[in-house]
């Protein structure tokens, strides 16, 4: 294992998702993450592709079956953490709930990951990122002035609001259980999350500076010098040219250093300012508007799709994205003297039942009594 979290034991019973998304990232920075989940223990090990399951073994398990249970009970005697992202009260009715752990382990951190959390009238409904983060109100601002509001894919919910709010918490509570040997449950949600990444634009509206309005803002696409630009090519270019240094720059780049023009900051000008750049930028191909800005400030970046992304020079010479077997994104975030790596790719469900129970000390001999038991389903 390699990374900052080389040595914390991570139990995961298998979810989708954001709760998958939050081992890798733990599993990618040296964490020992063991995913529990349904498979066949005699798969081989062929690449799987999905690749929220990497850097850790899969192993079969049945956790309705009696074994099956009482084996995640035995590992919770050796793990700090417990990861499970199903519908409040499932892991209890397995015999699987913090109370249930906490016999064996008084200081594990019950990481639990939801929509809608663990109290409250949505607890049992059902729903998924989009359903989330439109009731945090984090889905209402997103979309143009006069349209309805566009779904960030499941980054907002499942990724941003859910999974990394998870690795936090988990992480948060590891370092308080270490202190007091008191493991608690860290209740991730969605909603909560999501609705936490809005902190700034609450601000903005309780200073009166945003308005509800979709595409009327300075970071939603309102401003002209906040946008996306389609180019001769048909493709695009985007620009973030808040400060009066960058927007200066860029009205150099665009051949309107020397034309007098409305002020920045005057709102009733956007729209018409929009429809000139727009068409001084459809005037050129996007690699050319690369060009051109490539040594100045103006804050002009290339939009580019997620394979264009992975060949980008930037990306290349950083290292953002391996493209051994697979195009994939490396860990992040980067540790100066323990860095992570991808620890092993994506494998088959259940591909990992003898390594990875052998290496949390369940022998061979034990594996064969567990599976006479039929606790590998």
């Amino acid at each position: 294992m390699s990374g900052p979290l080389d040595g914390l034991k991570v139990l995961e019973l298998a979810g989708i998702g954001p709760s998958p998304y939050a081992c890798m990232l733990l599993a990618d920075l040296g964490a020992n993450v063991l995913r529990l989940e349904r498979g066949d223990p005699d798969a081989d090990a062929t690449v799987s592709w999905d690749l929220l399951n990497r850097s850790r073994p899969s192993v079969a398990l049945d956790m309705k079956n009696e074994a099956g249970r009482d084996l995640v009970l035995e590992l919770c005697e050796q793990a700090e953490v417990l990861i499970e992202g199903f519908r409040p009260g499932v892991t209890e009715r397995l015999g699987l709930g913090p109370d249930d752990v906490w016999t064996r382990n008084p200081r594990l951190v019950y990481g639990r990951m939801t929509g809608y959390g663990q109290d409250g009238p949505l607890t049992q409904s059902a729903g998924h990122d989009i359903n989330y983060i439109a009731i945090s109100g984090a889905l209402w601002p997103l979309g143009r002035a006069g349209e309805k509001p566009v779904a960030p894919m499941n980054l907002v919910g499942d990724f941003g609001g859910g999974a990394l709010f998870l690795a936090f918490g988990v992480l948060a509570a590891v370092l308080s259980a270490r202190e007091s040997g008191e493991g608690q449950v860290v209740d991730a949600a969605m909603v909560d999350g999501s609705a936490s990444m809005l902190a700034m634009t609450h601000s903005f509206l309780n200073m009166g500076f945003w308005k509800e309005e979709r595409g009327v803002n300075i970071l939603d696409s309102g401003a002209h010098f906040y946008e996306v630009y389609e180019t001769s090519d048909h493709k695009y270019v985007a620009v973030g040219a808040v400060e009066d240094k960058f927007y200066a720059e860029l009205l150099e780049g665009l051949g309107l250093g020397n034309v007098e023009l409305p002020a920045q900051m005057d709102r009733a000008s956007w729209p018409a300012m929009k429809e000139r750049f727009a068409t001084v930028f459809a005037s050129r191909t996007r690699d050319e508007w690369t060009s051109i800005f490539a040594t100045v400030d103006a804050c002009v970046s290339p939009v580019l799709s997620p394979r264009e992304a992975a060949a980008h020079p930037f990306n290349t010479e950083r290292d953002v994205f391996t493209t051994n077997d697979v195009i994939q994104p490396q860990p992040a975030p980067r540790f100066s003297k323990t860095p992570g790596m991808i620890q092993s790719p994506p494998r088959s469900p259940g591909a990992g039942t003898r390594e990875g129970l052998l290496n949390w000390g369940i022998d061979e001999q034990r594996q064969a009594s567990l599976r006479a038991a039929g606790a590998f389903g």
